[in-house]
């Protein structure tokens, strides 16, 4: 009803416009009509939309619906009324319809008057778009006009700006190009002046390239030298002087070589030109590992794959390296190359389809064309077989002299003024960049010029790119000018330095010279500059730095605090590093300050160069080796010339020297005769007038010089007391060669100083401290001295001992190979001490050896140490047999701590071996300590010997402290024996046993056998008991009243001082021994260097006139045939037999003295092509020395060439004289037979036949008439033979009287191989061969005294030599008597 109010007339209102009556009364009124009532229902919603139903009356319907609750559903209301159920689902719905209309109507209001709103804009909008459509189609006409006339306006501002452009690029083109425009037209110039003579410096770069890169720099310039004249003479066109180097590389592709780490000497950069342009593998000869570095700094970003021939896994690093196009580097190669692996080296590819092949093994691997193969060696001198030398392109990496000379300068300016090192590498490499840059901007101008296409004015890109070049490569100009300025005031303060950088070169090459002379004598280039770099420091200027003491950090618990802690603290530490950096010393030296400076430099370079050589020399190679560094030093000095040097060491003779006086004759011979002749030519002897005019006029003089006992120090005759030290050396090494080592020392002690030829004690600490982890001990071992007790000695000062494990001792052998390898490692990685004994002994295992010390190198501990030990080359194999490889000597430290030589340091450390324990536990106290006394004199005698060479022993005998000790082991037993059983000393036996088994065990010669017998004889006797005379001045102690201490004692106390005749040797024996070692010196230096590199040594073309001189006295063969043919069969004896193969013989020496001087000829005028054989004659003949060719086939002999000579001619008139006369000579020069030993032979068979005696049992006897001059002899000997040309040594001649045959006596002094008296050799029955007061004289041939063992056995035969009745014979065989066919 509510609802109803205003709407139905049936509901009365009140004033207010609300329901009236709301009874149930009124609601039936107004239900009265139910159809009327319905449509009011009906129409009500049109009630609502027109908004005429009263909210306060909708609300009122809401309250009542509210307030029935649920009553008010139509559910509840069904219950009651259905009617009424729909009455207040339709209340329900029209208060919900109601309420939406309120809340939508705003919206329609707000529609209406939107759409009406829209409508006026429709409207106003069309009146607008009407007048704007007008206005536009008069715009467009206008613009129309516009647009044509700005068309044409700015196609002719276009034009104007692009011919603006045009100017401007051709402007900045010409400006850009303008720097390299004068080059380009220079270089086109040239280039077209170039096109005539390319050919010609093509192929010399060809060649260069394929054949000289294994040769030195000398040997470099002559090949190409030799290119060019060939070239010339056939008429190619070629420069004035091809440069190799030039065409082969650019300053650009040399400059980044070097900052790859190639050394910049122009020899590195011809490897690197020679490496880089070859078609064959390079195979490079890299001793001191320079070229290996360049080539795994150029190939790291290719990938480098480094392997070794015979790694295990080298075949699949191939495989894959061919197959992805990486380059294989071979490094520390040997002298052969695995056959697996020929294919790849030599090239030989298989082609399949469009690809190659390389076949390794059962596969075949496809080919990367970026496949590259580079081998190295570290060997100094390999030898590899022909097809390696043809595959391969073989490069000598070797430093070189000038090379290293800028090496050693800039290290020692590096130690002297870092400041100026630094800013020099720096600006290397500074220069090196701009160099590249340069290039690389020149190559990028021409490319885009050569790619532009079109208007090169329209490439804007173009010249913007050149502008840009140009800007580039003006800064680099400009940098570059500055750098050069820098580096030039650099490098004129470093060039005050290069004397010692020379000193060093210098002295590195000479120790790599040393090689030459002994196997162990090598050195790498790494370990001597840490020898210069300890010298320099030794001396330097510097303050040492203080270090400041750390204080103990406080522990932290907190890790993280702790990490904190530790990178302030490397913060800390890095901070004052920077601040030392800038605050660095810098000690500038000028004038007479620098020039001491660099004098002491070079001084200082020297001596411990000279420390570390000698350190690791043979005692016989010392002052050989000091000489030849003194020699070098004046030789760069300029204080002497090469042509000096070069005589002084060669000492040739004259070619033809004028006749010698008589007055001369008894004091000198024919080839010191010669010798002086070409000294006399030098300068420096011919102040004083000719030297051999002044020896004849005053011989006097001279043979009283000549017979001083230190002939080097005496006064020379007045006409030559004006020679230099220098000088005076060469009348000593023609007159008194016994002088020269004494001269050498004084001289290197004028010219160097005493610390170069006086030698502390070997020290291991002072070695020790010199050492790192990276150097291992190399120690030479010799007999009776054993390195161990040092090496454990210092362990123990240093805490390294056996017993914590931190030291091990193993004596290699079988089965000991692993054990060492694993010590090494594990040594290595904990910084333990191992010690490999013997390793000479392991010949197939130090390869193994060597790669192990390379690869624990990368983690070894720094307290790390390897000490090895070796014997060096027996004699057979020689000084030069390679024993050990050549890296492991090189680095290592050598020690080659020799035994002394003198008797009395010998005999000291001999009796040390024992003690007072070992008297104590013989029961024979008395006999022991005399007898062991005796003992350790023999031992100190038997060691001591040798340094009289042949005569002292033939050989170097292992005499060691083993042999002592067990001897007088077996002394105390034999004597405990003895006294138990009651019985004397067995004399005898111990003779028997320490001469024969022990001591003798040694010995292979019978006649040094015999020498060792003679001394136990001699010395192992009774009279020691009773104070006996063990050698001239020193008897044998009262052993009744000395003690081992008392022994010691008498030893330092009571020792002469040593003398020859102690060895039972006379003073002669001393005089030749210097003599062979003065010989010997100068020998060795020349075999080293060459000839000393002046004159001869090099030039085959200086031997021509030595060979037609040769030639024209070599007489004709003789005519055997013809010579045979005279002699009927009947009258062949056996001397006539000897005398035609005499004839055969000496036929054969001729022609081939005469085919190989007439070859070298040939060679010489270019007929044929200079062989090794012909280059060995050439430096034999001017060296005065028997070539070997011709040596086989002639007597043996020690003379030099122009005496040797002189026999041949000698011996051929006498084969002429006896062939051709077909009977005995009255005579024979013995010494001149081929084969003395059939001569002798042919003799006993004549008298066993005419005596019919059997030849087994013949024996030849000598007796020496008292006649000298040949015109004596009257006729041919009543039985035998008459034979002259003997010499005695070791002993002289006393010529009997009358008829008395003479004897053997003392030597006159001086007199080293007294001339023999004619003798007569017969041959009788060996039961008639008397010995009584007779010597057992060996006859040699040579005073070498070789046996069978070193080639042609020197012996001939055994000869009875007279002595005085009183005599003894052990007095000769200690002295070495001997007789000898030729004289030295």
């Amino acid at each position: 009803m509510h609802l109803q109010c205003g709407y139905s007339d049936a509901v009365e209102l009140d004033k207010k416009g609300g329901l009236k009556d709301g009874s149930w009364k009124a609601a039936q009124k107004m239900m009265g009509n139910p159809e009327k009532f319905l449509q009011d229902l009906k129409g009500f919603k049109s009630f609502i939309d027109d908004g005429k139903c009263g909210a306060n009356n909708v609300e009122k319907a809401r309250k009542i619906q509210i307030s029935m609750g649920s009553d008010f559903t139509q559910e509840g209301m069904a219950k009651k009324s259905g009617a009424a159920a729909g009455l207040c689902v339709w209340i329900i719905n029209i208060i919900m319809y109601y309420d939406v209309v309120v809340q939508v109507e705003p919206k329609r209001n707000a529609l209406r008057e939107a759409t009406e709103t829209l409508n006026a804009a429709n409207t106003k909008l069309a009146e607008v778009k009407a007048l704007v459509a007008d206005l536009e189609a008069n715009l467009a006409k206008l613009m129309k006009e516009f647009d044509k006339a700005m068309a044409e306006k700015n196609a002719l501002m276009a034009d104007a700006e692009k011919c603006q452009n045009k100017l401007d690029m051709a402007q900045r083109l010409v400006g850009a190009l303008s720097a390299n425009g004068v080059i380009w037209e220079q270089t086109v110039q040239n280039a077209g002046e170039e096109l005539v003579i390319i050919p010609g410096d093509t192929l010399v770069a060809c060649s260069f390239a394929s054949y000289v890169g294994v040769f030195t720099r000398q040997y470099r310039e002559t090949c190409v030298e030799s290119f060019r004249k060939y070239l010339v003479q056939k008429g190619v066109p070629l420069g004035p002087k091809p440069d190799p180097l030039g065409v082969l590389s650019s300053d650009a592709e040399i400059a980044a070589w070097a900052g790859q780490g190639l050394p910049s000497d122009r020899v590195s950069c011809e490897n690197g030109a020679i490496l880089c342009n070859s078609q064959r593998w390079g195979l490079i000869i890299d001793p001191q590992l320079q070229g290996i570095v360049w080539i795994k700094n150029k190939e790291s970003e290719n990938g480098l794959q480094i392997t070794r021939m015979g790694h295990a896994k080298m075949l699949n690093t191939f495989e894959v390296s061919i197959d992805q196009g990486k380059p294989v580097l071979i490094e520390n190669m040997g002298e052969s190359i695995e056959a697996v692996i020929m294919p790849v080296v030599s090239r030989n590819t298989i082609k399949r389809g469009n690809k190659r092949v390389f076949k390794l093994g059962d596969k075949e691997i496809t080919l990367n064309n970026a496949f590259k193969l580079f081998m190295q060696t570290k060997l100094s001198n390999p030898h590899y077989p022909p097809e390696i030398q043809a595959e391969c392109t073989i490069i000598n990496f070797t430093v070189t002299q000038d090379g290293l000379e800028d090496q050693i300068l800039f290290l020692v300016v590096k130690l002297e003024r870092p400041d100026l090192a630094r800013k020099k590498t720096e600006l290397i490499t500074q220069q090196n960049e701009f160099k590249v840059t340069l290039a690389q901007l020149e190559a990028l101008l021409l490319e885009k010029l050569a790619n532009a296409e079109g208007d090169i004015l329209d490439d804007t890109e173009l010249i913007l790119s050149l502008e840009e070049a140009k800007k580039t490569a003006d800064e680099v100009k400009e940098k570059q000018v500055i750098a050069q300025e820098t580096e030039l005031k650099i490098n004129e303060t470093s060039e005050f330095y290069r004397p010692s950088g020379a000193r060093g070169a210098l002295l590195f090459f000479m120790m790599m010279d040393l090689s030459k002379m002994h196997t162990f004598y090598k050195y790498s280039l790494d370990s001597f500059v840490v020898v210069v770099t300890r010298a320099v420091n030794s001396v330097t200027l510097r303050k040492p730095k203080e270090v400041p003491k750390e204080e103990p950090k406080e522990e932290v618990e907190d890790e993280k605090e702790g990490d904190e802690d530790a990178d302030e603290d490397e913060e800390e530490e890095e901070a004052p590093a920077e601040e030392e950096e800038e605050e660095e010393e810098i000690i500038e030296l000028t004038g007479k300050e620098l020039k001491l400076r660099i004098d002491l430099l070079c001084n200082v370079i020297t001596l411990f160069t000279w420390n570390y050589t000698r350190r690791g020399l043979l005692d016989a190679d010392k002052l050989t080796v000091i000489s030849m560094v003194s020699f070098k030093i004046l030789v760069r000095a300029g204080k002497i010339g090469e042509d000096e040097q070069a005589i002084l060491i060669n000492a040739p003779p004259d070619p033809a020297p004028p006749p010698m006086p008589e007055n001369a004759k008894s004091w000198l011979t024919e080839t010191q005769w010669a010798q002086l002749k070409t000294l006399e030519n030098m300068e420096a002897f011919k102040k004083g007038g000719q030297l051999t005019q002044n020896i004849e006029q005053d011989s006097l003089g001279w043979k009283r010089w000549y017979s001083e006992e230190k002939a080097e120090n005496a006064d020379l005759p007045r006409s030559s007391r004006d020679l230099s030290p220098f000088h005076r050396l060469f009348l000593l090494r023609v007159m008194r060669q016994d002088r020269i080592g004494a001269a050498l020392t004084q001289f290197v002690i004028d010219n160097l100083g005493t610390e170069y030829t006086e030698q502390p004690p070997f020290d291991m600490t002072v070695a020790f401290e010199e050492s790192s982890a990276l150097s291992p001990f190399f120690f030479v071992l010799f007999p009776g001295v054993d390195p161990t007790p040092t090496i454990e000695a210092l362990g123990r000062g240093l805490g390294i001992t056996e017993a914590n494990g931190r030291f091990v001792n193993i004596s290699m052998g079988q089965g000991q190979e692993k054990v060492a390898l694993n010590g090494l490692t594990k040594a290595a990685k904990e910084g333990g001490w191992i010690m490999l004994q013997n390793i000479h002994l392991m010949q197939d295992w130090l390869k193994e050896l060597e790669r192990a010390l390379e690869v624990v190198e990368e983690f070894s501990h720094e307290d790390f140490r390897c000490f090895l030990s070796s014997e060096p080359p027996g004699a057979l194999q020689g000084p030069l047999w390679d024993l050990i490889p050549e890296p492991i000597l090189q680095r290592c430290i050598k020690v080659a701590d020799e035994a002394p030589t003198d008797l009395k340091s010998n005999l000291r450390r001999a009796y040390s071996k024992f003690s007072q324990d070992n008297i104590e536990e013989c029961t024979k106290p008395k006999e022991f300590k005399a007898m062991l006394f005796a003992l350790c004199f023999f031992h100190s005698l038997m060691s001591g010997r040798i340094k009289f060479g042949a005569q002292g022993w033939t050989k170097k005998y292992p005499f060691n402290d083993g042999d002592l000790t067990i001897c007088g082991a077996v002394l105390k037993n034999y004597l405990n024996a003895a006294e138990a059983l009651g019985n004397d000393v067995p004399w005898p036996d111990i003779r028997y046993l320490f001469g024969e088994i022990m001591y003798g065990g040694h010995i292979t010669d019978p006649w040094d056998r015999r020498v060792n017998n003679t001394y136990l004889a001699v010395l192992i006797t009774p009279e020691l008991l009773v104070g006996g005379n063990l050698a001239p001045g020193f008897k044998s102690p009262d052993s009744t009243k000395l003690e081992y201490a008392q022994y010691v004692k008498y030893i330092e106390e009571r020792f002469p001082p040593e003398i020859p005749q102690m060895f039972g040797l006379h003073p002669n024996a001393e005089i030749g021994f210097l003599t062979n070692q003065g010989i010997n010196i100068f020998r060795t230096i020349s075999e080293i260097s060459g000839g000393g590199g002046g004159g001869g040594g090099g030039d085959v073309n200086a031997a021509q006139p030595i060979i037609t001189m040769y030639l024209q006295q070599l007489p004709n063969n003789l005519d055997m045939l013809d010579i045979r043919a005279k002699v009927k069969d009947e009258d062949v004896t056996p001397f006539i037999i000897v005398s035609f193969q005499e004839g055969d013989r000496e036929n054969a020496l001729l022609s081939q003295m005469r085919s190989s001087m007439l070859e070298l000829e040939l060679g010489i005028s270019g007929a044929l092509n200079v062989t090794e054989n012909m280059e060995l004659l050439a430096t034999n003949l001017q060296a005065n020395k028997v070539n070997p060719s011709w040596e086989g086939l002639a007597c043996p002999s020690l003379k030099g060439l122009a005496a040797w000579f002189a026999d041949i001619l000698l011996r051929y008139e006498q084969i002429n004289e006896w062939a051709n006369a077909a009977k005995l000579l009255k005579s024979i020069w013995i010494s001149g037979i081929f084969k003395p030993q059939s001569f002798l032979t042919s003799n006993m068979q004549v008298a066993a036949r005419t005596n019919s005696l059997p030849l087994d049992y013949m024996t030849n006897r000598s007796r020496f008439y008292n006649i000298r001059d040949l015109a004596e002899v009257s006729g041919l000997p009543e039985v035998g033979v008459n034979v002259h040309g003997l010499f005695l040594e070791g002993a002289g001649w006393e010529d009997g009287k009358g008829d008395d045959e003479g004897y053997i006596t003392e030597s006159k002094m001086k007199d080293l191989h007294p001339a023999m008296p004619v003798c007569n050799i017969f041959a009788v029955h060996i039961d008639v061969m008397d010995w009584t007061a007779m010597y057992h004289c060996p006859v040699f041939i040579t005073s070498l005294r070789r046996g069978p063992e070193k080639g042609t056995p020197d012996f001939a035969y055994l000869a009875n030599m007279r002595m005085d009745p009183d005599d003894f014979e052990h007095r000769w065989t200690l002295a070495g008597a001997a007789m000898l066919f030729t004289d030295d």
